[in-house]
């Protein structure tokens, strides 16, 4: 329905004529239907949940346009939640009828969403439309970079002891820190076979469901966050060794929803979530465990320093911070969200101290950088 038409009916039928902000709840539903306005019957069982939450059965004018136009608030969610009595009590679970794409849905919002008012939300306004391209064309980058150099070098696994690996202009090397897009390009190259199929698999498996419910811009910045938070990291506590991998970003999404899931763990329907996490956490500890052995203990003979581990820790940091403030407003403005600038003043904090890191401690200190291949 067209929000600039609904307002103009709400108005032509004087639903409050007084000008007290709220409308009857039972008076505007009987609107719709007199009007037989094409409503969305979960919006209406919306309605009727904030009309339970006032005490004198009425909606707040401007939660209504939020409920009309898909934009909710703190307070619209808060009233939701107390008037959740009033929805159906039918979880998604017992739907029947559904296609293949709708069951996917539906276990989407079981796996990322800890409330059912927003599961059932989710589930009735999702849309194909856009899909989740974000996740899929990253990693569908990733593959076709790594198959390049792989029937370049003519070598599938440990690809950075070929000599000619690190000459790639996609590799952050601290030699070539001038050239700023390594601190993000580096997320397409991988050490080999091993580190990126673990890293495609997360981004699959985590990071398209978690896209198909906060949205391409949210996740995308999430993941490219902790992409550059990891290239950063690296130059400043780590500052001879080169970086590659998406492992930044893929363990600040993992580390999002992880946490999330932990925060949230009695709303949480995912079916066998101890046991799953357990796993995750003991795959990103041995992915972790593995790129420290890689660095300090290279099993081949090696022409300079191998890639440093300190993005992964850098992208569980990013996670644990940005990624859980996001991932806890779904379908809220993050802008009203008074953690989220704090999070987004101490992410700008470390960016400029990294930036000035970059350009002034590397002389200062005298460090010892290995030559730029």
């Amino acid at each position: 329905m067209d929000r600039s038409s609904l307002l103009q009916l709400i108005q032509e039928q004087q639903l409050d004529p007084e000008n007290t902000g709220f409308i009857g709840a039972d008076t505007f539903a009987g609107l719709v239907h007199s009007h037989e306005l094409p409503l969305d019957p979960t919006k209406l069982d919306m309605l009727v949940a904030l009309a339970q939450s006032n005490e004198r059965g009425q909606v707040c004018y401007q939660e209504l346009v939020d409920l009309i136009s898909s934009k909710r608030s703190s307070s619209f969610k808060r009233a939701i939640a107390n008037g959740q009595r009033a929805l159906p009590r039918d979880g998604l679970l017992d739907e029947p009828g559904l296609g293949i794409y709708k069951r996917f849905v539906r276990y989407v919002a079981y796996e990322i969403l800890p409330c059912e008012v927003d599961r059932r939300w989710y589930f009735y306004r999702h849309r194909s439309c856009p899909p989740p391209v974000f996740m899929a064309s990253v990693t569908l980058a990733q593959i076709i970079v790594f198959l390049c150099y792989g029937a370049r070098l003519n070598k599938w696994v440990l690809q950075t002891y070929h000599p000619e690996y690190m000459k790639s202009p996609l590799v952050y090397h601290p030699g070539h820190r001038a050239r700023a897009w390594r601190f993000l390009t580096y997320m397409f190259m991988h050490v080999g076979l091993e580190q990126l199929g673990f890293n495609a698999l997360l981004q699959l498996m985590i990071g398209v469901p978690l896209e198909m419910v906060h949205g391409v811009l949210r996740i995308s910045l999430l993941y490219l966050a902790g992409v550059l938070a990891g290239s950063l990291t690296v130059s400043i506590t780590d500052m001879r060794a080169p970086v590659v991998g998406g492992s930044g970003g893929v363990y600040a999404l993992c580390s999002a929803h992880l946490a999330n899931v932990v925060m949230n763990w009695a709303g949480m329907r995912c079916p066998y979530k101890l046991l799953r996490m357990v796993l995750a956490l003991v795959c990103m500890s041995s992915e972790v465990g593995r790129a420290v052995w890689l660095r300090f203990s290279p099993p081949l003979p090696a022409s300079g320093p191998q890639p440093s581990f300190m993005a992964h820790l850098a992208g569980a940091v990013v996670g644990v911070s940005m990624g859980l403030t996001i991932l806890r407003s779904y379908e809220e403005r993050l802008r009203d969200q008074c953690g989220w600038w704090v999070v987004l003043l101490a992410y700008g904090t470390f960016l400029l101290f990294a930036i000035f890191w970059n350009v002034f401690a590397y002389d200062l200190l005298g460090a010892d950088i290995p030559p730029p291949p």
